[in-house]
């Protein structure tokens, strides 16, 4: 795969500002197949520049941006002659390079955009860009820079970290951990700079990218070696408390860029300062806020941005707790109906472990009989499912307010779930004490108390005023809501069940793993809380038919590369083999590359699709505990025959249509070339 051609080289670039000259860049990304949509893309660029600036000092720029607009990663160079102000502080850019990656990019091409990165710190290759006299010169640069980077499988995460060689024993080990909004550059050009300025002081750092190819990590025994931690990031750092009671530098990711050699003399002196004062490392040592749990949400997000990656860190916590409670409790009931017959289900939701009869399985378990292992999984998958809600809240509350916010939420969770709130109580009561505890930590306080704020008085507080709100002022109107909805839901049959099960199915279909993706399917998961022991609850159903529907992207696409291979590319064609597996495991994410290829005939095919399935498992009344597993739960799904006939129309459907859009468009592409030629 070739990044950048001699057709994406502009020697004598002229620009009057930095957006004239990007549009410049990109315009050869069209010209060249690689950008299908010029204006997004150049919308994200702005984006991005507005995050921060991508001036670099030396005289470069790198605007970048991952933007559904572009089908493949690439790269554009402009050199200008007087320079563009880019926002660097030592004056304007005569170097620029346009970085363009998709924006499902993780795959293993995106490793040559890091190698990219590292490259312009190098003195050698930016002189030579400047001093180029062709754009083939350009282009041998660039390859020689990137060309052994071999797209592979991702080695082990220890042995990816960038390690200096051993230097003499005098010297210190040092730890970084760098990181950028995109993680495409910056990222990789502040850990050649961190090395590079550990290298020149005679010491040896190791390098955490959190960037575009996934975090590159360290291993426990070199943080544990390590006499000092530079963290140069914009985004927050993955595990940070792995790093707890090691001196610590933490600055913006540019300042590694534009300063390696001070980050690293003050790690230095850092680590000098505390080996003499070992009472330094002592009191750090409680830093460590998370016991090892994290978040993903970016502070530098919008308030958009954030609430919905607060309420994703709730979900994905939650998950294992739904996963483990429905694939028990329905495995219950089939051993139970084996049992007892079409009414087992009904019959074993008796058993617990409080009665003082024949129903409390502590007391009176039978290893000999089916009915008691039934009643034991009901019970352990009841007792799982108890913890959705708290669990929801308390990890929404988390990733607000990082620990402080656990003890709110999860104890507001469980007054929700007391009251018959449900998952909407738990969502209200994960904001109320995330935004409570997070309000309260940030208090100015006595030297004296604060070691006390996160032990005692955060959680006392923030508890007393977000379940004190909730019993009082917001449970009861959010308990009716909750109710009114699942009255809804109950009341749902023929038209309406399919127009619900259609409007999901398209939201699974329509960003494959993206955010309105991701909407449909949390309204499918914090559902099943409410199904109870019920056997054809419409939360059941609702569950079913987003995993239909998300299962029909990827399926469509290998099967359309099978039946049309002439219409795909070579590369397509390998993906549509791999998305065999993962749609029948249920990964919508498995038809990423085709849509970040085309993405209007693939979204357009596979919204129409999965609305389909979605719409006819709900009236097909297909059901499913599990909240994911593709195939792999079928044993589990109510109904499984109709929910393989939902899946298979809907997959026939998306293949169709991607077809009849690659073959019209083919047949128009023939004709205007056989018409040119005339």
């Amino acid at each position: 795969m070739f990044l950048i051609t001699t057709s994406q080289v502009v020697l004598d670039l002229k620009a009057a500002d930095r957006a004239e000259a990007t549009r410049a860049l990109a315009q050869t990304l069209v010209d060249t197949g690689r950008c299908t949509d010029l204006d997004a893309f150049l919308k994200d660029v702005t984006t991005r520049e507005e995050t921060m600036a991508t001036g670099l000092p030396g005289g470069i720029a790198i605007p970048h941006a991952r933007s559904a607009g572009i089908a493949q990663p690439s790269l554009a160079f402009g050199r200008v002659a007087d320079g563009i102000d880019w926002g660097a502080p030592d004056g304007p850019a005569k170097l620029v390079f346009l970085i363009a990656a998709p924006e499902g990019g993780g795959d293993a091409h995106m490793q040559v955009l890091p190698a990219l990165a590292r490259a312009l710190m190098k003195p050698e290759f930016t002189e030579g860009l400047a001093a180029a006299k062709t754009p083939e010169e350009v282009v041998a640069l660039v390859e020689a820079e990137i060309g052994d980077v071999v797209p592979a499988a991702a080695p082990d995460a220890a042995a990816e970290a960038t390690v200096e060689q051993v230097a003499p024993a005098a010297s210190l080990k040092l730890v970084g951990v760098t990181s950028c909004p995109t993680g495409i550059a910056h990222t990789y050009m502040a850990a050649e700079a961190l090395e590079r300025a550990a290298a020149d002081a005679g010491h040896t750092i190791a390098v955490e990218t959190q960037g575009s190819v996934g975090a590159k990590g360290l291993s426990a025994q070199q943080i544990a070696e390590a006499d000092a931690v530079i963290f140069a990031h914009d985004v927050e750092v993955k595990g940070r408390d792995r790093f707890a009671g090691k001196p610590t530098v933490d600055v913006g990711v540019k300042k590694a860029i534009s300063d390696g050699p001070a980050l690293v003399e003050q790690a230095v002196s850092m680590a000098a300062e505390w080996k003499a004062d070992p009472s330094k490392a002592a009191a750090a040592a409680p830093a460590a806020s998370s016991g090892g749990l994290t978040s993903k949400v970016d502070d530098t997000a919008g308030i958009g941005t954030r609430i919905r990656q607060w309420l994703m860190t709730g979900v994905s916590y939650m998950i294992p707790f739904v996963a483990a409670g429905g694939i028990l409790i329905a495995l219950s009931f089939m051993l139970a109906q084996v049992s007892l017959g079409e009414n087992g289900a009904i019959e074993i939701v008796n058993y617990n472990l409080t009665s003082g009869d024949e129903y409390n399985i502590a007391q009176n378990f039978d290893v000999t009989s089916l009915t008691a292992w039934a009643a034991l999984l009901f019970v352990i998958g009841g007792a799982s499912f108890g913890f959705l809600v708290p669990i929801l809240s308390g990890f929404i509350a988390f990733a607000i307010a990082d620990r402080p916010g656990l003890v709110p939420g999860i104890v507001g969770g469980s007054v929700a779930a007391t009251m018959g709130a449900g998952f909407l109580g738990g969502i209200v009561t994960g904001l109320l004490g995330g935004i409570t505890a997070r309000w309260i930590a940030s208090w100015p306080v006595a030297k004296g108390v604060r070691g006390i704020m996160p032990v005692v008085v955060i959680p006392m507080l923030s508890s007393f005023i977000t379940v004190g709100l909730f019993i009082t002022v917001l449970g009861r109107p959010i308990q009716v809501a909750f109710d009114g909805l699942n009255d809804w839901l109950t009341s749902l049959s023929g038209g309406s069940a399919f127009a619900l099960g259609a409007i999901l199915g398209a939201m699974m279909g329509f960003d494959l793993g993206g955010p309105v993706n991701k909407v449909a399917y949390t309204f499918a998961t914090t559902g099943l809380a409410a199904a109870g022991a019920v056997t054809d609850a419409p939360q059941l159903k609702i569950m079913a038919a987003v995993m239909a529907a998300g299962m029909v992207a990827p399926l469509a696409m290998a099967l359309a590369t099978a039946l049309r291979p002439r219409l795909f590319s070579e590369p397509e064609r390998e993906n549509g083999k791999a998305a065999w597996l993962l749609g029948a495991s249920f990964i919508s994410e498995g038809a990423i590359p085709f849509a970040a290829a085309d993405p209007f005939r693939v979204i357009a095919s596979s919204v129409v699709g999965s609305a389909v399935t979605g719409g006819l498992a709900m009236v097909f009344g297909t059901t499913l505990r599990a909240p994911h597993g593709g195939i792999w739960v079928l044993p589990l799904i109510g109904n499984f025959l109709l929910f393989l006939l939902a899946l298979a129309i809907g997959v026939a459907i998306t293949a169709s249509i991607v077809l009849l859009l690659k073959s019209r468009d083919t047949k128009l592409a023939t004709v205007d070339a056989v018409a040119t030629t005339a």
